[in-house]
């Protein structure tokens, strides 16, 4: 089965995620790369409604129904995709590919059909090419509504149908509805804290642990620490993504309370048991004064990233940086099992025209290229010089920097 993953606002870092979260380099199976719509083939149906919610970077997930001719009228075959139900029955489109797309008249000729078939129907539109998850969320346009996905290349059209939405209300809520929220530091979104937890664990479809990849503290289960867990958010996340051995230390005595409760309150809500979580006051440069070396599968963290307000002295932060940096990797080498992976945030600082970025120390450590080698050449792909992806928006001081390490052995 053929399905379509349209990548988020950051679409390398989408591609990254979904790279390690089906094994795509690993994967004989066909893959395309169509500006932001990513297409995989897959042996048996997976489960979109599921699987979104454990994806950071991925705003819709569908099924490719047909592949036709993409100079040739395909209402015959769109309308025949179509399955209304009783009510009115609420259709809308996005196009994605090069060129325009009359959505127009396409709309028109499904209305009438409708009609003459005697179904009450609302063409659903927007002001763009593409439906937001928003609109397709308040239209219930994933059932019993129906998004028409047409995805074009040089000669191909590939009709598709939108399957499951990112649960932008979800994220949201975890976001801001938790009980303890830091405003005064940098704040890690929760679907880019999903991201990272995947590029680091590389598992199976549905982003659920892979179990005894390492010795862990957990019989057998992936141990995920975050050495600067700040109010939690890392995990969090990795809580409600299935992960049960998990870590967390800091510095910070307000952290670790407000990494406590929002932990409890994540059990609460998402009614999750058995979660073995420890989080310790514990700072990042000595962390085996309470960790056992060789005991940590992965590291996910974003660590302090420097004055978030105020004049900031780049250089004198930049030498900082380095130095906390440089010493935490130390540490996590110890604790790090053999094949362990580390996710890191670095800080990227933006200075008039140019942005200055921080070195640390990587002596034991080697900087992973996250995309595989089959799609590094697509022109969608931009990585740094250094083979790490940068995650910002316009007005931001500091951007990020996410880099995947693992040990050079």
């Amino acid at each position: 089965m053929k399905y379509f993953f349209i990548l988020g606002s950051n679409p390398v870092l989408s591609l990254a995620e979904l790279s390690a979260v089906f094994s795509l380099a690993k994967n004989s199976k066909e893959i395309k790369l169509l500006g932001n719509v990513l297409l995989l083939d897959f042996d048996n149906d997976i489960n979109p409604s599921k699987l979104i919610k454990k994806l950071g970077g991925t705003i819709k997930i569908g099924r490719i129904e047909k592949i036709a001719n993409r100079y040739t009228d395909q209402t015959d075959k769109i309308i025949k995709l179509l399955n209304p139900g009783e009510g009115k029955f609420k259709y809308g489109f996005s196009y994605y590919g090069p060129g325009k797309f009359d959505a127009k008249t396409l709309a028109m000729k499904i209305k009438n059909h409708l009609r003459e078939n005697k179904v009450s129907c609302r063409w659903v539109t927007s002001k763009e090419r593409t439906l937001s998850s928003v609109v397709i969320e308040q239209n219930k346009l994933t059932g019993p509504g129906f998004e028409i996905v047409l995805i074009a290349d040089n000669k191909n059209l590939y009709i598709a149908r939108t399957l499951a939405v990112q649960p932008f209300k979800e994220l949201s809520y975890r976001d801001y509805g938790r009980p303890e929220r830091d405003n005064k530091s940098g704040m890690l979104p929760p679907k880019l804290a999903q991201i990272m937890i995947n590029l680091s664990l590389a598992p199976s479809p549905y982003a659920c642990p892979e179990p005894g990849r390492g010795k862990g503290e957990g019989r057998g289960e992936v141990c995920l620490l975050d050495p600067f867990c700040g109010s939690g958010t890392v995990l969090a996340e990795a809580l409600i993504m299935g992960h049960k051995n998990i870590i967390g230390s800091d510095n910070s005595t307000k952290a670790i309370n407000d990494t406590g409760k929002n932990l409890k309150w994540i059990e609460d809500k998402f009614k999750i048991q058995n979660s073995k979580f420890k989080i310790h006051d514990l700072n990042a440069t000595e962390l085996t004064k309470k960790i056992k070396p060789n005991s940590i599968d992965t590291i996910v963290t974003e660590p302090y990233l420097g004055p978030q307000r105020g004049k900031i002295n780049i250089r004198q932060t930049v030498a900082e940086l380095n130095k906390l940096y440089s010493n935490a990797l130390k540490e996590f080498k110890k604790v790090l099992v053999a094949n362990g992976r580390i996710v890191m945030v670095w800080p990227i600082f933006r200075v008039t025209h140019n942005l200055e970025r921080i070195t640390p120390n990587l002596t034991d450590f080697k900087i992973i290229n996250p995309i595989p080698k089959n799609l590094q050449k697509n022109k969608t792909v931009n990585l740094t010089s250094r083979n790490t992806i940068i995650y910002g928006r316009e007005g931001q001081r500091v951007w990020r920097e996410i880099v995947l390490l693992a040990p050079d052995l």
